[in-house]
């Protein structure tokens, strides 16, 4: 079982997501917890999740315990990528404003700036009608979630279709970062393609700033800057 110290910053992730507009009333956020374990709110709009509000799941995304409370239909992608990315301990997936024109027109996402290059050179794409045909448009099946895991494959972040992201961290505050650092880099790059053509980081670029990024002293002081935002620094 997850201490009270990381459900804690699982709360905190949901509310400041909310805040910087990355979640609205749908999205979540989950923490892994066992081997492909993890938690996740209940099904509530981010903005409003509470310590009582979190559930615990196993790998196979079924409730541990007699919580009787609806869970989101989508908790399978939590579930899916825990299942086969063993670095990552905390997932987010949303449908944030600044990110569904790429999702909505196969425009790769690229990164054009420094703290973008948290995410990586490269988001793949998803596309649940290609594989499964017409859909409700949710990841709420097992077999969809390992598809939608095989698409992310080692990358940080993957657009689906017509749909939303995935984003995945090595904890919260990282995982915090990269999903508003995605955002912020796709508004970026929408403005710079009205005036012309974007160019991109490089490959060695990528690699350097986004180690740089995510070093702890960063990392901190970038949660820290988050958490006084949000009101959650009392």
């Amino acid at each position: 079982m997850s201490d009270q110290g990381a459900l804690l910053e699982l709360v905190q992730a949901n509310r400041i997501l909310a805040h910087e507009r990355v979640l609205d009333a749908f999205g979540h956020v989950s923490i892994r917890d066992t081997e492909a374990g993890y938690h996740i709110s209940r099904s509530r709009s981010p903005e409003l999740v509470s310590l009582e509000d979190i559930q615990h799941y196993d790998a196979d995304s079924k409730i541990v315990g007699s919580d009787t409370r609806g869970g989101y239909l989508e908790r399978v992608i939590h579930g899916a990528i825990y299942r086969v990315r063993p670095d990552v301990r905390a997932v987010c997936h949303f449908h944030s404003p600044s990110i569904m024109p790429f999702c909505v027109t196969g425009r790769p996402w690229m990164p054009v700036t420094h703290l973008g290059a948290t995410v990586g050179m490269t988001v793949p794409f998803w596309d649940e009608q290609a594989k499964f045909g017409d859909t409700d448009m949710l990841v709420s099946t097992a077999e969809q979630g390992a598809s939608l895991a095989a698409a992310l494959r080692a990358h940080s972040a993957v657009l689906l279709r017509n749909h939303g992201a995935v984003v995945v961290g090595g904890g919260i505050p990282e995982l915090v970062m990269r999903s508003i650092q995605l955002c912020r880099n796709a508004d970026v790059l929408m403005q710079s393609l009205a005036v012309g053509e974007p160019r991109s980081l490089t490959p060695g670029e990528v690699t350097l700033s986004g180690a740089k990024n995510l070093e702890p002293r960063v990392l901190e002081r970038v949660w820290d800057y988050h958490l006084s935002r949000a009101g959650l620094d009392g």
